[in-house]
């Protein structure tokens, strides 16, 4: 039998094109220490904590482990950590959870993507015999993708200009968004191709940031949250590294997951998707079985802020803070990681009684 576990609280950072004279530790301890603040819990309260971040954007070997400062040194902490988003994180400490050990569980991803070339990193992730050696960036990957979806007709040009152009207007009502804009889907199809057939629009910014939320079992999160988001359903799914051997233009990982988290079993008022590219977005929608009465990323999503390492975390930390603000009682968060939606992890989150 499963134990109730909720998200009680939850802090982020303004996101930023480029965050110049912190280090990721100086970036980090202001989100940790205010989302701790908010659930009203010291360290020594915090049962175990684990994070999401990669070497690769930090540039040195067990990078992860200099943030533990950010944590504090003192009392001892359990700690672990995923060379992933945070939202992997978030799903191995609702696992920890689950054992019935601890009660609390603090969990953070961060990610400064400004000091080096992303789209080189993010080549890194590629199979390193056939594919890494020809140096495709995530853009490239990215617009094959696209083509293939609109060669298939399952999405538009057009409908990608309005993906982008809705998530950057609901972005302006976002504090911790970087990036936001006023035109419209006709204005932005006027835009030259960057990489044919992505514009601009579609691509996401770069982006400098943390992330950070606090887990709660049971009876604890009932006295740290008022309205606590609980976790109803999650399940996170991945599928073949070859692009060669995968269909581009669906994402079946995502629906496995989505039906495992049970995203049918009620309706849906909010999703966070975690759609980097605009073509995505639509994809995943089919994916996640969401209707037109669904409201998509009232933040803006990553085409307004897309820390890596973090975006994941921020869809469900976005997702928990509407459902314990009363916005919504039922909601939807999706975090991806790889190239061309390779893994999806998919979350619930709902007020129950």
């Amino acid at each position: 039998m499963s134990r109730d576990v909720a998200v009680v609280a939850t802090a982020q950072s303004v996101h930023q094109r480029r965050v110049e004279g912190l280090n990721e530790v100086e970036m980090l301890m202001p989100v940790l220490t205010d989302v701790k603040a908010k659930a009203g819990l010291d360290q020594s309260e915090i049962g175990f904590t684990c994070s999401g971040s990669t070497d690769y954007l930090a540039g040195q070997a067990f990078s992860f482990v200099m943030t533990l400062d950010g944590v504090g040194a003192f009392p001892p902490i359990s700690e672990s950590h995923v060379e992933m988003d945070g939202a992997w994180a978030l799903y191995e400490a609702w696992v920890k959870l689950q054992i019935g050990e601890i009660d609390t569980a603090l969990v953070y991803g961060y990610g400064k993507s400004s000091p080096g070339s992303v789209r080189d990193v993010l080549s890194r992730q590629l199979d390193p015999y056939y594919v890494g050696p020809l140096w495709p960036d995530a853009v490239a990957l990215a617009a094959l993708q696209a083509r293939a979806a609109l060669d298939a007709g399952v999405v538009t040009e057009e409908a990608m200009a309005e993906v982008a152009a809705r998530s950057r207007q609901v972005a302006a009502t976002n504090p911790n968004a970087q990036l936001t804009s006023s035109a419209d889907a006709a204005a932005l199809l006027t835009e030259d191709y960057l990489v044919e057939p992505l514009r601009l629009h579609d691509l996401p910014p770069i982006s400098d940031g943390a992330v950070a939320v606090i887990l709660a079992a049971g009876d604890k999160a009932r006295e740290i949250n008022d309205r606590p988001a609980w976790i109803t359903g999650i399940d996170h799914r991945i599928e073949a590294h070859q692009l060669g051997v995968r269909d581009l233009t669906s994402s079946p990982s995502t629906k496995l997951a989505a039906e495992r988290a049970g995203v049918g079993n009620g309706s849906v008022e909010i999703a966070e998707i975690h759609a980097p590219f605009t073509h995505q977005e639509l994809i995943l929608r089919d994916a996640l079985g969401l209707g037109d009465d669904v409201e998509i990323n009232p933040s803006g999503g990553a085409l307004a802020a897309n820390t890596l390492m973090a975006a994941g975390l921020v869809r469900i930390a976005e997702a928990a803070d509407r459902i314990s603000s009363g916005d919504a009682d039922r909601a939807v968060a999706h975090a991806t990681s790889g190239p061309c939606l390779q893994q999806n992890l998919v979350c619930v989150l709902e007020v129950t009684s």
